[in-house]
């Protein structure tokens, strides 16, 4: 008696596999969210925390952070920043006790699945007012700003990490509200912008790197003697120094945004991000006792680490992109 072995026709043993990739990356997306809003929590915590030094109470936080960010300004930035602070110094104590405990309940907001939404929310609101007034845009109108030192600021990348973070419907393939797509656009705008800081006059001249170290507080004696080590050995090399930066910058974010060589280039920009958070910014001036935050190169840190674990996702789309191509093609050469 024979026997006959039942297939699935090979347009439903093929039409499975891709809905199974895509539920699979569906889920590793939703925990990689996660994962990125934990650690964005903890960040927002630890500023919380920073902000609630006894410097932060006086008014020399207004006169010492605030006001000299309208330095060097257009007309149309500086007037709304010394506006801003003129209005809170007679309540600086109020008003610091406020920003605090707001970082702090946005950090434990987004330590906590059902609250991350709305802590997001806040968080981009806040966020970009402290962009505004508390990091001047990141001075880049200014004519002085350096990727070294933390443009374009740290606020601006909380914002973009968050919009990569947003929790997605479970299962979703799709990374924030922005997109696996999306982020790579930020990211290329932020290197390519870094590139172009770089060769900023201030920035490309003999002694610009020397002089940027060399006036970062570190607030610890083996971080300063690190960074007067730094400050010589780069002495009279500026020029050299950023013209190398530009392009490697440049490089960056184009071959990311291309989504050419992107896991070795993101990995470079890991290394370069941690040298610029050491050198350019002293680990955020957290010795100090008056950093408001880690800085920019923490978050430039997290970014890349969540693009990373977004390529997987990332070559499915190139994949199934291509497949919906050769279909196309070949209905076409039917016809």
């Amino acid at each position: 008696m024979s026997t006959q072995v039942l297939t699935r026709p090979p347009e439903l043993q093929t039409s499975r596999r891709p809905h199974s990739r895509e539920r699979d990356s569906g889920r590793s997306i939703a925990r990689l969210s996660r994962l990125g809003q934990v650690v964005l929590g903890l960040i927002w915590l630890i500023d919380g925390i920073l902000q609630f030094q006894p410097y932060m109470f006086g008014k020399t936080f207004v006169t010492g952070v605030i006001l000299p960010n309208a330095t060097g300004q257009p007309g149309i930035i500086a007037a709304p920043i010394t506006w801003i602070a003129n209005l809170i110094e007679p309540h600086m104590t109020a008003f610091n006790a406020f920003a605090a405990t707001l970082q702090v309940l946005i950090g434990l907001g987004l330590l906590y699945r059902r609250t991350v939404k709305p802590a997001l929310l806040v968080s981009f609101v806040w966020a970009i007012g402290i962009w505004f007034s508390g990091e001047g845009l990141g001075l880049i109108f200014t004519g002085t700003a350096s990727p070294l030192t933390g443009a374009p600021g740290a606020a601006l990348l909380y914002v973009i990490a968050g919009l990569i973070c947003w929790p997605r419907e479970r299962g979703a393939a799709a990374a924030g509200l922005i997109g696996e797509r999306g982020a790579r656009f930020a990211w290329a705008a932020i290197w390519l912008g870094s590139a172009a800081l770089w060769l900023l006059p201030a920035n490309d001249s003999s002694n610009g790197v020397h002089d940027a170290i060399a006036a970062v507080p570190t607030g610890a004696g083996w971080l300063t003697q690190l960074l007067s080590s730094a400050a010589t050995a780069t002495a009279g090399r500026g020029t050299e120094i950023a013209i190398v930066m530009a392009i490697v910058s440049a490089t960056i974010g184009v071959g990311v945004l291309r989504n050419r060589h992107a896991k070795p280039l993101l990995v470079t920009a890991i290394v370069i991000s941690l040298v610029y958070w050491v050198f350019g910014q002293a680990l955020g001036g957290v010795f100090t006792g008056q950093a408001t935050d880690v800085n920019a190169a923490p978050l430039m840190i997290l970014i890349a680490s969540l693009l990373l674990a977004l390529q997987p996702a990332a070559a499915l789309a190139s994949a199934r992109t291509r497949a919906a191509s050769r279909s196309g093609a070949r209905e076409v050469l039917a016809r």
